[in-house]
């Protein structure tokens, strides 16, 4: 499934700091593809040298880079899918603090999970998850206008929030439980557990971030 944007509604002011995300994601990744793995490794979180106290500005770098043009390009529509409608009811200058808060929880829960783990881990989507999770609470009956494969066919279709993130977040989990039983304490590969602790992070401080004037306008619509 990917998600393309909510078919109920549209955000009342221009998401500028989605935009500004996005774009900084971009620019990180054009430095990646400059700078070569010696960048990746410098800038990524290595769990192993975390927890000694080692490269702690990277828990915020890591969530700007990503591990190629899939990663990149997957990430970038799920936050324009879900981050406008959020950043609509907490106002810019709070949706960014929301948004990095969010991936440092996201990532903090992959290395508290896995403290020895020495491969590189990086992206957006602990952040992103964030933003899934507040989504959920703000619009959970919003219809996600999603592309749908079924096997080697793709259809255009209406999900609504709660489904859809519900489906993705139950993945997660399982996909978790599956690399802890598969894979050593270095990982499977994927930061499943960034993604459930960011999506939990999102759900739980999403009325915290909210404008309550800004929700009862957009209500108001």
């Amino acid at each position: 499934m990917i998600p393309l944007w909510d078919a109920d509604r549209r955000p009342v002011d221009f998401p500028i700091m989605t935009a500004a995300i996005i774009f900084a994601n971009i620019v990180a990744f054009i430095f990646e593809l400059q700078g070569g793995q010696a960048f990746v490794l410098r800038w990524s979180v290595v769990p192993n040298e975390l927890t000694h106290g080692q490269h702690l500005e990277t828990i915020l770098t890591s969530m700007f880079m990503h591990g190629g043009w899939a990663h990149i390009i997957g990430n970038m529509v799920f936050l324009w899918a879900f981050g406008p409608q959020v950043e609509d009811v907490t106002g810019p200058w709070k949706y960014l603090a929301f948004y990095l808060l969010g991936g440092i929880v996201a990532m903090a829960a992959q290395v508290i999970a896995m403290p020895t783990a020495t491969v590189p881990t990086l992206g957006a989507s602990g952040a992103i998850a964030a933003v899934m999770g507040a989504f959920l609470v703000t619009y959970p009956r919003d219809r996600i206008r999603t592309v749908l494969f079924l096997g080697f066919f793709a259809t255009m279709t209406f999900i609504p929030a709660v489904v859809l993130i519900g489906f993705w977040f139950v993945f997660q989990v399982l996909s978790a439980g599956i690399g802890k039983i598969a894979h050593t304490d270095q990982g499977s590969g994927v930061a499943y557990l960034a993604h459930i602790g960011g999506a939990i992070f999102g759900a739980l401080a999403a009325r915290l971030f909210e404008d309550p004037q800004r929700v009862a306008d957009r209500a108001a619509v």
